[in-house]
């Protein structure tokens, strides 16, 4: 069956007159029930599904947007809301909003916050208040997304990698990943960070500063920095990340990052 809708979606992705509702509704509706996702983590290696994130774009194109009417508030949009969290095991704060399509696993926390279509939430992770997950986020589980946290989507072009924030995570308050970045398994962002595709994210625990762009190592523990750089005018200080340590064993259970706040003297 996925190989048939697969190819549909294709299809329609080449020449917009074959676009097939049926199809696209089929593929959100899969996605909604997490059967399917964006992205899968296959051999240690991240696969993006880029015929699924033209579906996305397509269900936009065959919804017509309509009012729903949702007491006290009225929406007018193309894409309705997740509904039966009660069955999911998932816990919803009122405003919290999580659009269909997205997917949350059981044990999931959706503070007043945004969870966008495509996007994949793993068990247990808190989304905390004002936080964004955007269009295809692959967040994992027992992560912890604080208030007003910013996970950048990305459906388009087709195949580019969606922002992923692997299992154990923490990422500090009104901190920004965005542009296709992977959080690898239990690092921790200190509050602010910013991370785009082009940020430079140094290592400085060692004799020297190692530079990575686009992933931040597994239990690293990352602050915001700065660092000169040359221009025309002068020398002035642009945006970088500081991978300041690693977390300890004594840290695995989100419970415990307290501990590894303190130690690094870390804001959250």
């Amino acid at each position: 069956m996925i190989d048939g809708l697969r190819a549909r979606i294709e299809a329609a992705a080449t020449d917009p007159v074959n676009l097939d509702p049926e199809a696209v509704k089929a593929v959100i509706a899969l996605l909604d029930q997490g059967r399917i996702r964006v992205a899968d983590k296959l051999q240690g290696q991240w696969e993006v599904h880029g015929w699924i994130q033209q579906a996305i774009l397509q269900y936009f194109r065959v919804m017509d947007t309509c009012v729903m009417e949702m007491p006290p508030y009225t929406f007018y949009d193309k894409i309705p809301l997740k509904h039966d969290f009660e069955t999911a095991g998932v816990r919803v704060v009122p405003t919290g909003t999580v659009r269909y399509g997205s997917f949350l696993e059981r044990g999931c926390v959706v503070m007043p916050a945004f969870v966008n279509i495509g996007a994949y939430v793993g068990a247990g992770t808190m989304v905390d208040t004002w936080a964004t997950v955007g269009s295809g986020a692959q967040i994992g589980k027992g992560v912890h997304l604080s208030g007003g946290v910013g996970i950048g989507g990305v459906l388009e072009p087709m195949g580019a990698r969606p922002v992923i924030v692997e299992d154990g995570a923490f990422i500090g308050s009104r901190s920004i990943v965005v542009e296709g970045v992977i959080v690898e398994e239990e690092a921790v962002l200190g509050a602010n960070t910013v991370l785009t595709a082009s940020t430079n994210i140094v290592d400085v625990t060692g004799p020297e500063e190692v530079v990575h762009k686009g992933r931040v190592p597994a239990r690293s523990v990352v602050v915001p920095g700065t660092r000169p750089k040359k221009f025309p005018a002068g020398t002035y200080e642009i945006t970088c990340a500081l991978i300041i340590g690693k977390r300890k064993a004594s840290t695995d259970r989100k419970t415990s990052l307290n501990s590894v706040l303190r130690e690094f003297a870390l804001a959250v």
